[in-house]
Formats: structure tokens, C-alpha cells, sequence
């Protein structure tokens, strides 16, 4: 009978106790009702921050342009035709043959194509036309070609003049010329002897050795190294940039289907016997262009609309369709995106490092010959013409094939080994089959090949090796500074945050820092995922990214709007990775904050809950057994992060956070919105 007793005891005080939570619940949510107006304009009238930046960035356009305009320095606008038209067609008719003065050229060519490349990817979504947008993408295949046919002219000047570049020792023709952007690999064979039908270059280590036929012929062998890559199609050469993750699933299929109905004819002068008319050349991937003329607006727009979502809640639902949303994004683009032929290279899935090397074999033009006090040579105007391996005329015999060593750069890393891939021309496409016997020399970074003709080379690595991420960490390092910090299996990533600029601070890779040529540079946002990117560092989710990777789902308007408030606040806050991020919804995300006023480390932790509507202290503590959303004793909820923080902060933080720069909130931002720590930790 007292057991009883007991238990029925037990009951109603159990009920008294859930029916007084209930009615405190009631009573926060009451409050929380009362003032959530009051704080949702308190929030908006901070989040003005980034529409500052937006307009900010905008006028620093305009204002350079003028100022350009004003220098008289020489150098054209990319963006005014008339100017770059000129640029090009006076180029084009030099007939300087320096090649150290073509290479310097080449750089400024090179930063006309960047400036346009990031005007179009981070500009405000009617600050340039349709029209403009197809101009500057013609512009850019226009600049890419007319470099390389640049490239080949000075080649060609240099096999006439063998001479000046004999090796001592097998008397045949040897050249390496290299600055930051090329290196130019050029050998000559002059005597004609099967015993030097190996070679390998000094200062570079690329090396070749040749099939007999080859080596008793009159021919020239380039290894061309570019350290970017002007090969693929501009779709392939932005893959993984800013924007493309969220871009619109219909706009991505629509270009996908436009291509296989009208494949690009884009064509590099290395991968065809002969150089065609650069007239040609650029009409012909015009196409390009215009198949890509969508994405670029998309990816000009939508995080510019992110950060304006505050003026108007309909945009922000908008832009939050567009970030993925695997299950969705696995219905719509499921069948499109499939790639069935095992050789083509899925660029969803691998990403193009360390450049492009162009492996060519050419006619060896006649040699001068001396004649007392004259040279005599003939004259030939065959230019700059690929000589045919295997021979066109015996296509049926069998050929042995060509074999090739490259030596991997110091500039970029290799977590695993590499995946080598050809250009194929005809299709438009990197592909893996052609290569056979890969030998990867691991004490000294080289890869050994073999292939039948010559080929263009690329070297490729699993783009999503370092994620998910293992942790991340955000804190104030200053006024307007911060450090970011991405910890993955294979490398602790840090990037430094100051003003409206950020830089790589360091790679570490097994206990020792690497990509030490790109540490110390201040670039934006923008600059440093590309040159990450370029070097195999890659912490950039992609729009496909969550089909190889273990996702941590998040509903996207969740997501979107804590990047927004932590880059509000972290000024005065620290932000870090919580193992209870996984246990949370989808509609919830999870994480470490601490008020971070002075310099050093972070010593002691709080967990908060937000959800996007409602921001909240947990209980819990990262060592608790089980995930709770069980409020701390004595909190409340708030409607914004910023309140949530304020019932536990210092004057002098909160202070801080109404001061902080604008520019300096909107990079936070975008490098959040980019790594996207809460979705791939």
C-alpha cells in the first residue's frame, strides 16, 4: 500500500513540476513576444553593415576606374573594348621575340584576365548589363589565346636560333626559362643520335625520353608549364569559385544541357598540328561565353542578395533555396549532373592543381649554317607546326609510346597522389584514359608516365580531401582584426581577418608549415579561396560538394543567418566548433562562445543554441553525456544572437560590437559563408 502510495506521490509531483515548466516556458515566450519587434529592428539596423560593404565596394570600382583613367599609365581597361581592342590588336602585330619580354607581358595580360575573372564574380547584380557580362568573358578567351599564340611565336623564334642554347655536352638544344605565372622547358635535337633519346632539364627535373624514331628525327620538344589553367572551358576554370554553391539547380542543368547540344570549339594551338587564326580561335569560343552568361549573373548576384536579405524577408528565402540542399539538389540534378564515361574527369568531385603543362613535340625548323663570316639559313613559312606522333601516314603499326616525368611543385600540395589527366580537344573534356605505367616518385615529388601521342597534362586531387573539418575556431585578434582557424585531417588552415582584407597566416601539414609564397599577402576574400584553391588547399564546399561529403545538414536560412550575426559580433566574441552541432536538427545549429576582449587563448566556454527565430544558452557543457536544449539556469531566449549575448556581456564588449567596421563584418561574412563551418564540421 506506501508503495503505491509512493509511486502515485511520484506522479503528481512529476506533473506539478512539467505543468511549472510549462508555465515559465509560457511566461518566456511572452516576453520574448514583447520585445522581439524591438529586437528584430535593434538586428536590422546592424546588419546595415552589409549593404555598407556592398555600396562601399561599388563606389572603391568606380573610383579606380576613374583613377586608372586619370594615371595614363599605359596599361588598358579591360572593361572598355575600345581600349582592350586596341591593347590586343597592337600586341598581336609586335614582333618583338624576346621571350623574357613576352613573359612580362604575359603577367600583365594575366592580371586584365583576373580583373575581369572577379569583376564578374563579385559585383552587385545590376551593377553591370547582360551585354557587359558576354564582353568580359569574350575578353578574357581573347586575352587567354592571344597569350599563348605569343607563347608559340617566341618558341618558334628560339628553335631558329639553336645555337645560342647548345648543350655542351650532347650537343643538342636545351632551354628553361621560367618566372612566376610559366615555365618554358624547350629542347632541340640537332644531332640526331638515339643515345640522348632521354633528357631531362636542369633547373626545372621535367624530362622526356623519346621513341626511337623520334630521336633519329629533326624535331623539338616543349614542356610548357603554365601555372594556371587556360585550357578548360571558363566553366571548369571558376569551378569551386564564390557563388557557384549556390547557384540556382535549374541555371546549372540549363548550361550543362546547352554544351552537349552545342559543344564548345575551344582550341589551344598546343593540341593541334598547326595554329589557327586567332580570329578563329576567339570566334569559336564565343561559345563559351555565351552558354555561360546565366551562371556568371547568378554568380554575381546571390551573395549579394544574402546580405541584403534584411531589406526584405522575401529575398533571404529566396537566396536560402539556393544554398544546397542535399536531398533536394540529389532529386533535381540527380540525372543531369551523372557522369557514366569512367575516363571523363568529374569536376565535381576532383579539382585542378598546380597548373597545365603543354607537351608537345615540333617541327625542328632548318638550322643556320656557318659560312665564313656569314649565316646562312633557310627561309620557311611553315611557323610554329606540331609534328605528328605517331606518323599520320602508318596509323596501323604499332608505336611505342613517349614518357614523361614531371616534377610536382613546391607551390602546391599533393595530400595524396595525384590524378593525371589529357585535354581532349575534340570533346572539350579532361580525361584519364591515353596515360599508362604511373610511377610516383615520393622522396623527390616527381610523377613518371607514359602516353601514346602528346598530350596536355593536368594534375588533379579529391577536391574534398579536407573535409568534412575536424574544427574550426573564430576569435578577435584586435580592433576590426580576427583569426580564423580550419582544422582538417590532413592540415591546420589559418587565415587572418583586418579591415576589408584577409591573409593566409599559415598551412601547417604534419607539424610543418608549407605554402610559405603565399603567406603575409593581403588579398580579399575572393583572391585567397582562388589562390587556395589553385594550390590544393581546398576548405570551399562546392554546390555538389554534400554527394561526397558526410554532411552535417542545416536548413540554409538557419545557416545563412548565423554566419550573418557571428560576423556581427565577433569583434567582442570567440566562435568555436561543438560536437553537439551534430546532435542539434536540421533546424538548429550548435555552438562555443566566449567574451574575447584580450589577447591569448580562449579558456572558458558557453553553448548556444540558434535556430535562426531564437537564440539560447544551454545548459549543457561539451563534456555532458547527452545533448540537451535545456536552458542554463537564470537565462532567458532572444530572437537574435546579439540580445542572447548581451544578458551575459560586458558594457565594453557590446560597445565594441556597435563600433566595429563595416568592411570588416562583410569579410567575416563572406570567408563564413564560403568554408561554411557549420554545415562541414
Amino acid at each position: 500500500q506506501s508503495s503505491e502510495e509512493a509511486r502515485i506521490q511520484a506522479q503528481l509531483e512529476e506533473e506539478a513540476r512539467l505543468e511549472r515548466e510549462r508555465i515559465e516556458m509560457e511566461k518566456l515566450k511572452a516576453k520574448d513576444r514583447e520585445r522581439r519587434e524591438a529586437e528584430q529592428t535593434k538586428l536590422h539596423s546592424l546588419e546595415q553593415k552589409f549593404s555598407l560593404a556592398q555600396q562601399w565596394k561599388a563606389d572603391y570600382r568606380t573610383q579606380a576606374k576613374w583613377e586608372h583613367y586619370l594615371s595614363c599609365d599605359g596599361n588598358p581597361d579591360p572593361t572598355v573594348l575600345q581600349e582592350i581592342n586596341t591593347f590586343m590588336s597592337l600586341w598581336r602585330d609586335d614582333p618583338s621575340e624576346d621571350i623574357k619580354l613576352v613573359m612580362k607581358k604575359g603577367e600583365l595580360v594575366l592580371n586584365l584576365i583576373e580583373k575581369l575573372q572577379f569583376l564578374l564574380l563579385d559585383t552587385l547584380p545590376g551593377e553591370i548589363t547582360e551585354k557587359e557580362t558576354i564582353q568580359y568573358q569574350e575578353t578574357i578567351l581573347e586575352l587567354q589565346n592571344l597569350l599563348h599564340q605569343k607563347y608559340n611565336e617566341v618558341t618558334e623564334h628560339l628553335l631558329k636560333v639553336t645555337d645560342k642554347h647548345e648543350d655542351p655536352y650532347t650537343g643538342n638544344m636545351q632551354v628553361v626559362i621560367k618566372d612566376e605565372n610559366v615555365t618554358f622547358c624547350i629542347w632541340g635535337n640537332l644531332k640526331k643520335k638515339i643515345r640522348f633519346k632521354s633528357h631531362v632539364f636542369c633547373d626545372a627535373q621535367h624530362g622526356f625520353e623519346l621513341p626511337k624514331s623520334l630521336a633519329l628525327s629533326s624535331v623539338a620538344i616543349r614542356i610548357l608549364h603554365t601555372y594556371y589553367d587556360h585550357v578548360s572551358p571558363l566553366r571548369l576554370q571558376w569551378q569551386g569559385m564564390p557563388g557557384l554553391e549556390i547557384l540556382d539547380s535549374k541555371e546549372l542543368t540549363q548550361d550543362s544541357e546547352d554544351n552537349v547540344k552545342e559543344p564548345e570549339e575551344e582550341k589551344k594551338a598546343g593540341d593541334e598540328p598547326s595554329v589557327p587564326a586567332e580570329e578563329e580561335m576567339c570566334s569559336d569560343r564565343r561559345k563559351s561565353a555565351t552558354t555561360l552568361k546565366e551562371n556568371s549573373d547568378s554568380i554575381a548576384g546571390v551573395n549579394q542578395k544574402t546580405e541584403e536579405e534584411t531589406e526584405n524577408k522575401s529575398e533571404i528565402l529566396d537566396i536560402a533555396s539556393q544554398v544546397e540542399d542535399p536531398a533536394t539538389q540529389e532529386e533535381t540534378n540527380g540525372k543531369e549532373v551523372a557522369i557514366t564515361d569512367e575516363a571523363l574527369v568529374d569536376f565535381q568531385e576532383f579539382v585542378l592543381v598546380g597548373g597545365v603543362f603543354h607537351i608537345e613535340a615540333l617541327h625542328l625548323p632548318p638550322q643556320g649554317k656557318r659560312v665564313k663570316d656569314w649565316s646562312m639559313v633557310e627561309l620557311v613559312d611553315v611557323g610554329f607546326e606540331a609534328y605528328p606522333y605517331p606518323p599520320e601516314e602508318d596509323e596501323d603499326a604499332t608505336h611505342p609510346p613517349i614518357q614523361i616525368t614531371l616534377v610536382l611543385s613546391d607551390n602546391v600540395v599533393f595530400f595524396e597522389e595525384p590524378m593525371i589527366a589529357r585535354w581532349d580537344p575534340t570533346g572539350q573534356q579532361w580525361r584519364t584514359d591515353g596515360i599508362s605505367n604511373i610511377k610516383y616518385g615520393t622522396s623527390e615529388k616527381s610523377v613518371t608516365f607514359e602516353m601514346g601521342t602528346f598530350h596536355t597534362i593536368a594534375l588533379l586531387q579529391d577536391a574534398h580531401l579536407n573535409m568534412p573539418y575536424q574544427a574550426w575556431e573564430l576569435q578577435p585578434t584586435g580592433t576590426d582584426e580576427a583569426l580564423l582557424l580550419v582544422k582538417t585531417f590532413f592540415a591546420a588552415v589559418q587565415i587572418q581577418i583586418k579591415g576589408n582584407q584577409c591573409m593566409l597566416s599559415s598551412v601547417v601539414v604534419e607539424e610543418k608549415q608549407v605554402l610559405s609564397h603565399m603567406t603575409g599577402k593581403w588579398l580579399s576574400p575572393l583572391e585567397l579561396r582562388a589562390v587556395l584553391i589553385k594550390a590544393g588547399v581546398n576548405i570551399f564546399p562546392g554546390e555538389h560538394s554534400h554527394k561526397y561529403v558526410p554532411v552535417n545538414k542545416k536548413a540554409p536560412l538557419t545557416e545563412i543567418k548565423a554566419y550573418q550575426q557571428l560576423a556581427l559580433l565577433v569583434c567582442a566574441f570567440a566562435f568555436a566548433w561543438s560536437k553537439w552541432n551534430q546532435e542539434a536538427g536540421e533546424e538548429q545549429v550548435v555552438f562555443k562562445v566566449s567574451e574575447h576582449l584580450k589577447a591569448g587563448p580562449v579558456k572558458a566556454w558557453s553553448l548556444y543554441l540558434f535556430d535562426g527565430e531564437k537564440a539560447q544558452k544551454l545548459k549543457i557543457t561539451e563534456n555532458s553525456e547527452a545533448f540537451s536544449e535545456e536552458l542554463e539556469e537564470e537565462s532567458e531566449f532572444h530572437s537574435t544572437l546579439y540580445h542572447m549575448l548581451k544578458d551575459f556581456a560586458s558594457k565594453e564588449a557590446m560597445d565594441k560590437v556597435e563600433t566595429a567596421g563595416f568592411l570588416f563584418t562583410d569579410v567575416v561574412y563572406q570567408l563564413l559563408l564560403a568554408t561554411r563551418v557549420l554545415a562541414y564540421s
